[in-house]
């Protein structure tokens, strides 16, 4: 199997988390990992908006896995669009991790006023400025350690990352997390995709030994919200979904679209997921 994966250094630990897993499951299956430079690694002065927003960050991979050059890719799930080619799909969602945003430094409660916070997501930058209007969002790009450097020299107070993207790396660092109920996380935010051709059945019934069922439900309710609200991975949305042992979920979601924000929180049967995530998506967009 080629695994495709960006060659950023948490991309090709989420990389290994997979082969790991699947090496689990399959001890026999050998696994030849292939990295790419994407377009949103390779421009960090244009910011994700001007450069489209949406899969800046798996297109080049996605060509591949379309030309047949790769079987699967690797990715934050979070970075995938909601609406994906046609050709493609999602074949395993790994256990997600941490969901949350957090800061680094310093925690949220001593953000002071004027403070510079680093950030290229909107969703981010609209969830803190709605909370602390006094804080001066400074747009940042770059992967994990540039991010960091940019913090320790002192042209950021703090920057926000995922706290899942933090763990894997093994920082020991001061990671603080946000409280979901103010920054809301991303769609998809803290758990992992593993997409493949749609036509290729070998490797789809591979990939069912590592999709994580719990995982699975909450991502595709989080992505089906914006799929009815026709809005991309960076949009400023933040909808979050938590299966309980009940079997109910517990949503959180916001949306500044337009820059007013609606926020809410629902708690309903699983069953009722396909129906409540069409009526969500309509609360969102005041419809």
């Amino acid at each position: 199997m080629i695994v495709g994966s960006r060659e950023s250094q948490l991309a090709m630990l989420q990389t290994e988390e997979f082969i790991r897993r699947l090496k689990k499951k399959m001890p026999e299956i050998e696994c030849e990992t292939r990295g790419i430079t994407s377009s949103g690694d390779i421009d960090l002065k244009t910011s994700l908006k001007d450069m489209g927003g949406t899969g800046v960050f798996v297109r080049e991979l996605d060509d591949l896995l379309k030309k047949g050059e790769i079987d699967v890719t690797v990715n934050s799930l979070k970075d995938i669009p909601a609406f994906i080619d046609e050709e493609l799909t999602i074949g395993a969602v790994l256990p997600r991790a941490a969901v949350e945003d957090a800061l680094y430094p310093i925690p949220w409660e001593k953000l002071s006023c004027g403070a510079i916070v680093g950030t290229s997501s909107m969703r981010r930058a609209m969830m803190i400025r709605a909370r602390k209007p006094d804080i001066r969002i400074k747009d940042i790009r770059g992967n994990m350690n540039t991010r960091l450097q940019k913090v320790n020299d002192e042209v950021y107070n703090a920057i926000v990352v995922a706290k899942a993207a933090m763990d894997r790396m093994g920082e020991d660092l001061n990671v603080y997390p946000i409280d979901k109920n103010i920054v809301i996380p991303a769609a998809g935010q803290g758990a992992i995709a593993v997409e493949c051709r749609k036509d290729d059945k070998e490797t789809l019934e591979i990939l069912k030994k590592v999709d994580h069922a719990k995982t699975r439900i909450e991502v595709t309710f989080e992505r089906d919200v914006l799929r009815y609200m026709n809005a991309g991975c960076s949009s400023p949305i933040g909808v979050n979904a938590e299966v309980t042992e009940d079997d109910e979920i517990k949503v959180l979601a916001a949306s500044f679209v337009p820059d007013v924000p609606v926020r809410l929180s629902e708690t309903f049967p699983v069953d009722d997921a396909p129906e409540k995530a069409k009526e969500i998506a309509a609360k969102l967009m005041r419809k």
